[in-house]
C-alpha cells in the first residue's frame, strides 16, 4: 500500500539518464501483469532519442515533459492476439485491459526505485502509429515518460469508500 500511496504523476525531469538494468526491470514487472487467457498482448516501444521523444510530445498534443524525460516507453496492445480466442470483445476490451494492467506495474516499480512516471492517454494514435512504425492490428494505448522527479506533487483527494462501494446490487 505504501508505493501505491506515494506514487504521483510526475511531470518535470531532471536530466539525469536512468540505467538500463533498471529499464529491463520496469518490463519484466509489465510482463507479469495478469492477462485474459495469459495471452500477454503487449508489446513495449523503448525510446530514449531526443528526436523521436519531441515528435510523440507533438503527437500527445504538446505535452513537453514527454521529451524532457529520459526514458519513454510506449505500451502497446496487441488487437490480433486478442482476438484470436476472444472474438471481437477480446480485440476491443481485453487488450485494453491487459495493457492497462501491465502500465500499472511500470509506474509501482518505476515508483519503487525512487523514479517519477505519468500515464498518459492523450495523444493522438495515428500519429504515434506513423512516428514508432508501429504495424496495423497493434494499438499504442499508453505514452510512460518516466525519469527521476524534478517535482514532488502532494497527494491529491480520493473519494471515500462509502461513495464508491456497493454491496450485492449497485
Amino acid at each position: 500500500m505504501e508505493i501505491i500511496k506515494k506514487r504521483r504523476s510526475i511531470r518535470a525531469f531532471t536530466k539525469k539518464e536512468i540505467p538500463t538494468e533498471i529499464v529491463e526491470q520496469l518490463i519484466e514487472a509489465a510482463r507479469w501483469a495478469p492477462s485474459a487467457g495469459n495471452i500477454q498482448p503487449w508489446d513495449f516501444i523503448i525510446v530514449t532519442n531526443y528526436e523521436t521523444k519531441k515528435l510523440l510530445t507533438e503527437a500527445a498534443l504538446g505535452q513537453k515533459f514527454i521529451e524532457e524525460a529520459p526514458v519513454v516507453i510506449v505500451v502497446c496492445a496487441d488487437e490480433n492476439r486478442s482476438s484470436q480466442d476472444y472474438g471481437l470483445r477480446g480485440k476491443t476490451l481485453y487488450c485494453l485491459q491487459d495493457t492497462a494492467a501491465a502500465t500499472q506495474n511500470i509506474h509501482l516499480l518505476a515508483c519503487s526505485f525512487e523514479l517519477g512516471s505519468c500515464w498518459i492517454g492523450a495523444f493522438r494514435e495515428d500519429k504515434t502509429r506513423e512516428i514508432l512504425k508501429i504495424p496495423d492490428g497493434i494499438r499504442p494505448v499508453a505514452i510512460i515518460p518516466i525519469g527521476y522527479p524534478a517535482e514532488t506533487p502532494k497527494p491529491r483527494s480520493r473519494r471515500s469508500i462509502g461513495e464508491i462501494v456497493h454491496f450485492e446490487t449497485y
